[in-house]
């Protein structure tokens, strides 16, 4: 090794004695909820004994504190601690934990006075029971949809069909037992869609939301498949018109005899008397009528 080289490995191993430099063992971890979870921040150079170490949380854009002048702050304190020199434990990992955290360290003495490494945690999220929606019966030939849905698992759930605690391919044609079958399935929206039942399609359906961090399923709800009575939706139109035409008839015929018109008000009717003739009456006492006035003599 000529003197050159040596020269350089020594002004290399000087200048690293004189700066901070800051590695991690994972830049990338996950947890899933509940867990602890460790955020590697290693001091691999520096030179100052008292070094200034802080944590930030930085999510949508924003930095927040979670270590700051020795102490746990925001949303991780009674949560976290830390871990000599530099590493960041979270102690019950929450799915609002899932951002990038950046471990700043500053070193007043070294020559390279500052270094920050950035790390991306993601808390996995088990799904809950998905909501499944199930037809309860559907007549032969017709289409049919089959929904399932949850959305607190994180990564987003992906979804699975049974019937009859068998899983339903998304390809029908890559098992005998759904060949026939004319379905689509959707791993992603979890929506299972029929375009035409047929007999074989009844059963007991149930769904499964799965991602990295677990699955949770619905219980089993039984799909009836039944065939269309042609002749029965017959009778019944033949009994509907047969009635409406008996009602119409019937009214007609009432119509007809005057059950429909209005009656005249019955009970006696107060007459006034017709008006006089313009002739004086008088009553007699020996006679007890009336006589006409000309008839006595003045």
């Amino acid at each position: 090794m000529d003197e050159i080289s040596i020269i350089l490995i020594m002004c290399a191993c000087y200048i690293s004695t004189l700066a901070v430099i800051l590695k991690t063992s994972n830049a990338k971890p996950w947890v899933n909820e509940f867990e602890s979870i460790e955020l590697s921040c290693m001091i691999e150079s520096i030179s100052t004994t008292n070094p200034r170490i802080e944590w930030k949380k930085i999510k949508k854009g924003e930095p927040s504190y979670v270590f700051f002048e020795k102490e746990i702050a925001g949303d991780l304190e009674k949560r976290a601690k830390i871990r000599e020199p530099a590493t960041l434990v979270i102690l019950n990992a929450t799915r609002a934990d899932t951002a990038d955290y950046r471990c700043e360290v500053t070193a007043p003495n070294d020559q390279k006075s500052f270094d920050e490494i950035l790390i991306s945690l993601t808390v996995r999220v088990k799904p809950v029971v998905p909501r499944c929606s199930v037809p309860k019966s559907v007549p032969v030939g017709k289409p049919a949809e089959l929904h399932c849905l949850e959305e607190e698992g994180y990564p987003k759930s992906q979804y699975q069909w049974f019937r009859n605690k068998e899983e339903i391919p998304e390809d029908p044609k890559s098992s005998p037992k759904f060949f026939n079958s004319t379905y689509t399935l959707s791993g992603e929206t979890g929506t299972l869609k029929f375009s035409a039942v047929r007999k074989e399609d009844a059963g007991e359906y149930y769904c499964r939301a799965k991602n990295e961090a677990g699955f949770s399923e619905c219980g089993a709800q039984m799909m009836e498949v039944y065939d269309i009575n042609i002749a029965g939706i017959i009778l019944g139109v033949v009994i509907v018109v047969t009635v409406l035409l008996c009602i119409t008839v019937g009214i007609f015929c009432a119509y007809k005899r005057g059950y429909f018109t209005s009656q005249k008000q019955t009970g006696n009717n107060y007459k006034a008397p017709a008006k006089g003739d313009g002739v004086d009456y008088v009553r007699t006492e020996d006679e007890g009528d009336f006589r006409h006035k000309s008839s006595f003599v003045i």
